[in-house]
C-alpha cells in the first residue's frame, strides 16, 4: 500500500507542478503581451479577432493585397498581432523602414527561432560580435572575382531548363513554369556551392527540393497558426513531426555532401581536380575561411551557412525569376523590348559574358520593377535592442517587434505613382536620382541586407536574357497566379504561361 500511496503522491505533485509552469508560462504571455500592446498604444489598426488576432485575415488568399489596403488606412505603421501574444508594428513606409533597418537590430526571435531546427545558427538567425564575425567570413565568398565564373554555371543549368521546354511547349498547353524554375536554380546553386558537376539532379537533390518547400510551407503556417507557437506543443503535433522529418532530409543532404568535400580533400588526386575547377564554390570558401585570430568554422556553424546559403539562395531566386517571366508574359511591349537588348548584347556568341551583364540595362529595369511589385521575401521581422523615434514624433521602446512589409512599401501609392502599374522606367537613372533609399528593398537594406544580393540579380539577369531569347512568352488566362506568402511569394496554383519557341538558339 505505501509504495502505491507514494506513487499517487508523486503523481499529484507532479501534476501540481505542470499546473504550475502552466500558470507562470500564461502570466509571462499575459505580462509580455501588455508590454506589447502599451508599446502601439499610439499606432491605431485593423480590429483583431478576440482569439487569433490579425491570423485569421492574413489565412485567406488575398492576405497581402489586404495588408496593402490597411496601409492605405493606417499610413505608416498599424499593429498586427498573431494571436493575443505575439504583437508587430507592421511598417511600409521608407522613413520608418530607415529608423529601424538602418540599425543592425536582432531579428525577431520569436519567428526566426522558429528556423534553428531547420537552417541553425546561421547568418539569417545570428546577432552580435558572432553574426558580424560570420559575415566578415562569408563576405569574400561574393567577391566579384569569385561571382565572374557563376555566368557560365547559371547558363548551363538554365539551357537544360530550356531544352526540356522546347518539348513541353510543342504540347501547345500552358504548364507551371515555377517548380522547373526551382529545380534549374537548385542545379546551380548546387554547382556554385558543392561544385557539383553538370550530371544535372539526383534522387536525392529532388528529395531536398521537396523537402525545402514543404519546410517553407510549415514555416508559414506556424508563424501564422496560435496553437503552433509553443515549441512543446508543436513538436508533439503531426505537423511538428511532419517538420521534423523535412528538417531530417534536408540535413542528411548537405551532412552528405560536406562529408564527401571533406573526403576529397584527404586524397590528393581529388584535392587536384579541385584546384583545377574553373571556379571556387561556396563550401570552397567556407572550408578555408579563417578568422584573424586563425580559427576555422566548427562543423555545425559550416552547416548552418550552407544550409542558411542553400534556403536563401534557391527559393528567393526561384520566386524572382518565376514572377518576372509572368511580368514579361503579362507586357509584351516590355518583353520584346528586353528580348531586343539581348541580341544586341550577345550577337553572334552562344552565351553571355560577365562584361555582358553591366549592358543588360533595360532588362534590369525590368527585373526591379518585377521585384517591386513581387519582392521575393515579402515580410521580414526585428526586434528592437533599444528605443527607436519615427519622423512624425511617435516611438518604440526597446523589446517591441517589428514587421516590415516589403510588399506593402513597394505599393505605397505615396512613394510610388500608380503603384500597380508595372513601368520600368521608374529605374531609370534620373526616376532612381531623388528616391528614398529605403523605398526599394527587395533584399533588404542596412548592415544586416541580403550578403548573397549580387549573386542573385547576376543569376536572375542571365535566366531572364536566356528564356527571353529562346521562347515568347504568354499568360494562361484561363490560369491566374494567386499569390501566396510562404516564406517566400509563391503562387498558389503555379505560374501558367504559353512558351513559343523561337527558333534554334536565340534567332541571332
Amino acid at each position: 500500500m505505501v509504495p502505491a500511496l507514494s506513487l499517487s503522491r508523486l503523481g499529484l505533485w507532479a501534476l501540481g507542478l505542470i499546473l504550475v509552469l502552466c500558470l507562470l508560462k500564461f502570466i509571462h504571455l499575459l505580462v509580455r503581451r501588455q508590454f506589447l500592446a502599451r508599446a502601439m498604444d499610439s499606432f491605431p489598426g485593423p480590429p483583431t479577432h478576440w482569439l487569433f488576432g490579425h491570423a485569421l485575415e492574413i489565412q485567406k488568399s488575398g492576405s497581402l493585397d489586404k495588408v496593402v489596403s490597411w496601409a492605405q488606412q493606417f499610413p505608416y505603421a498599424h499593429p498586427l498581432w498573431f494571436g493575443q501574444f505575439l504583437g508587430f508594428l507592421n511598417i511600409y513606409e521608407p522613413d520608418y523602414a530607415k529608423a529601424v533597418y538602418s540599425r543592425g537590430d536582432p531579428k525577431a526571435p520569436d519567428v526566426y527561432n522558429y528556423f534553428l531546427q531547420w537552417i541553425g545558427k546561421g547568418l539569417l538567425v545570428l546577432d552580435g560580435p558572432k553574426w558580424f564575425q560570420h559575415r566578415k567570413l562569408l563576405t569574400p565568398g561574393f567577391h566579384y572575382d569569385v561571382l565572374k565564373p557563376y555566368v557560365n554555371v547559371f547558363a548551363d543549368s538554365t539551357n537544360t531548363m530550356l531544352d526540356k521546354w522546347e518539348e513541353k511547349a510543342r504540347k501547345d498547353k500552358s504548364f507551371d513554369i515555377f517548380s522547373d524554375v526551382g529545380l534549374m536554380s537548385l542545379d546551380s546553386l548546387m554547382k556554385c556551392t558543392f561544385g557539383k558537376g553538370n550530371s544535372g539532379l539526383n534522387h536525392r537533390d529532388n528529395n531536398y527540393y521537396l523537402a525545402v518547400s514543404n519546410l517553407t510551407l510549415l514555416m508559414q503556417q506556424r508563424i501564422e497558426s496560435v496553437q503552433y507557437h509553443n515549441d512543446f506543443i508543436y513538436w508533439l503535433t503531426p505537423h511538428g513531426r511532419r517538420f521534423l522529418r523535412a528538417c531530417q532530409v534536408a540535413h542528411d543532404h548537405t551532412d552528405q555532401v560536406i562529408r564527401e568535400r571533406k573526403a576529397a580533400l584527404q586524397d590528393e588526386k581529388e584535392q587536384k581536380k579541385i584546384q583545377n575547377r574553373r571556379y571556387l564554390d561556396f563550401l570552397d570558401i567556407l572550408l578555408g575561411a579563417r578568422d584573424e585570430n586563425g580559427i576555422k568554422l566548427s562543423d555545425a556553424d559550416l552547416r548552418a551557412e550552407v544550409d542558411t546559403f542553400m534556403f536563401e539562395g534557391h527559393d528567393t531566386t526561384t520566386s524572382g525569376i518565376s514572377w518576372f517571366l509572368y511580368c514579361m508574359a503579362l507586357y509584351p511591349e516590355h518583353q520584346d523590348r528586353c528580348r531586343e537588348e539581348a541580341r544586341e548584347i550577345i550577337g553572334d556568341r552562344d552565351s553571355f559574358q560577365w562584361d555582358d551583364l553591366s549592358k543588360m540595362t533595360y532588362l534590369t529595369m525590368c527585373i526591379k520593377e518585377s521585384l517591386r511589385l513581387y519582392p521575393p521575401v515579402p515580410q521580414v521581422y526585428r526586434q528592437l535592442s533599444k528605443p527607436v523615434s519615427f519622423v512624425d514624433g511617435r516611438s518604440l521602446p526597446a523589446g517591441s517587434l517589428v514587421s516590415l512589409h516589403i510588399y506593402a512599401l513597394h505599393r505605397n501609392s505615396t512613394v510610388w505613382p500608380d503603384p500597380e502599374v508595372f513601368d520600368p522606367l521608374r529605374f531609370s537613372p534620373e526616376n532612381v536620382t531623388g528616391r528614398h533609399s529605403f523605398a526599394f528593398m527587395p533584399f533588404s537594406a542596412g548592415p544586416r541586407n541580403c550578403i548573397g544580393q549580387q549573386f542573385a540579380m547576376n543569376e536572375i539577369k542571365v535566366v531572364a536574357a536566356l528564356c527571353l531569347l529562346r521562347f515568347e512568352f504568354a499568360v494562361d488566362p484561363l490560369q491566374p497566379p494567386i499569390k501566396l506568402l510562404q516564406l517566400i511569394l509563391r503562387s498558389k496554383n503555379g505560374i501558367h504561361l504559353h512558351l513559343k519557341p523561337l527558333g534554334s538558339g536565340s534567332e541571332k
